[in-house]
């Protein structure tokens, strides 16, 4: 194997790896295409068990990101970043400047914001160094954190997917298994329960478990537990990799619908899903909310203009439904096609890159 194959350049424009030994700083940002527009997409710091796991991780993560924005309409390319260390233990001022200074090296190719382990806060600071940042703070001119427009989009991806599977929007009396209640699933819990869904949740960390049961009353089962919950829905809000061959045959539920990137181990478990009977909504069709809401930022943000950019996730996802149905196929490979096809067709027109968030209707 090449040293360009192994590093994921086969496939990706450019792959950076960034190091400060003052800081600890070890960072890696992967520019899969640049063919919509600079290639935007977050700065993960998360504690790899190695270095090989770190770079899987950028690569899978930026080749979603250009079918995401793809798919949302998007005047954006994809890429990615990821910081290696516990952002809780390594992150400092020199960390977060020193990194902002290799995003800079890029010349705009790559246009970074806040994931797992960062915040708005890290990107004001990383802006020191570079102007190469979204989801800026709002008293920074930016949108804030995009966590609630991240779930406000899976809300209407769920509402789609309800209407195709149910002839009804709405949620009322639905029961949802969710995965992970981080900042997005915290947010996506909210939104549920005060739609009138009965949400069973889990996660790694206990006192966010205890929040939500306290505040939105949802019922808590133990990690292993979740994949065997009856349920209407099952939602990951997790790290990648979650639906696999072992997983998805403990599946109780009717669709699957998250706000978690990459949640199918291998392309073959849309098939197995799909084998099952259980209708999915591919994961960078239904979490593109935080990006959209982003993507408003260019020429002064307005929250209306961006939740209404949100909100036509359904109809992006009706459009996915529409080309599987169409062509036979299962629904992540229609959103994969649709996303390739909007890559190939408008990529390379030198415009003025417009906010966007909604596709071309089918």
């Amino acid at each position: 194997m090449g040293v360009f194959e192994a590093i994921g350049t086969a496939t990706h424009e450019q792959v950076v790896f960034g190091h400060d030994p003052a800081s600890g700083l070890k960072t890696i940002i992967a520019i899969h295409s640049t063919a919509l527009g600079p290639a935007l997409g977050g700065t993960r710091f998360f504690m790899y068990s190695n270095e090989q796991e770190a770079l899987r991780d950028v690569l899978r993560l930026s080749a979603g990101m250009s079918l995401k924005s793809a798919a949302a309409g998007l005047d954006l390319g994809g890429g990615k970043a990821v910081i290696i260390g516990d952002p809780i233990e390594h992150k400092t001022e020199r960390l977060l400047r020193a990194y902002g200074r290799i995003v800079d090296s890029l010349g705009g190719r790559y246009i970074t914001a806040e994931d797992v382990g960062t915040t708005t806060t890290d990107m004001v600071m990383i802006r020191r160094e570079t102007q190469h940042v979204a989801g800026l703070s709002i008293e920074h001119g930016g949108s804030g954190d995009p966590s609630p427009a991240t779930a406000r989009g899976v809300m209407a991806a769920m509402r789609s997917l309800a209407t195709r599977l149910w002839a009804d929007e709405e949620l009322a009396g639905r029961t949802i298994a969710l995965q992970g209640v981080g900042k997005v699933g915290t947010s996506l819990v909210e939104r549920l329960t005060k739609a009138g869904a009965t949400v069973v949740a889990t996660d790694v960390n206990a006192s966010a478990l205890e929040s939500v049961q306290a505040e939105y009353g949802a019922t808590v089962v133990a990690t292993n537990e979740i994949w065997d919950v009856e349920c209407d829905v099952f939602s990951p809000c997790a790290m990648g990799g979650a639906l696999n061959e072992q997983t998805i045959p403990r599946l109780r539920c009717e669709a699957v619908v998250g706000a978690a990137n990459n949640q199918l181990a291998t392309p073959e478990d849309a098939d197995r899903l799909a084998d099952r009977g259980i209708t999915y909504v591919p994961d960078f069709v239904a979490n593109a909310g935080g990006v959209i809401n982003i993507a408003h930022e260019v020429g002064g943000y307005d929250w209306q203009k961006a939740a209404a950019a949100v909100d036509a996730i359904a109809g992006n996802v009706a459009c996915v439904f529409g080309v599987a149905d169409r062509d036979g196929v299962n629904p992540a490979t229609a959103a994969i096609r649709m996303a390739e096809t909007r890559i190939e067709t408008i990529g390379g027109l030198k415009t003025r890159m417009s906010p966007g968030g909604e596709l071309e209707r089918c």
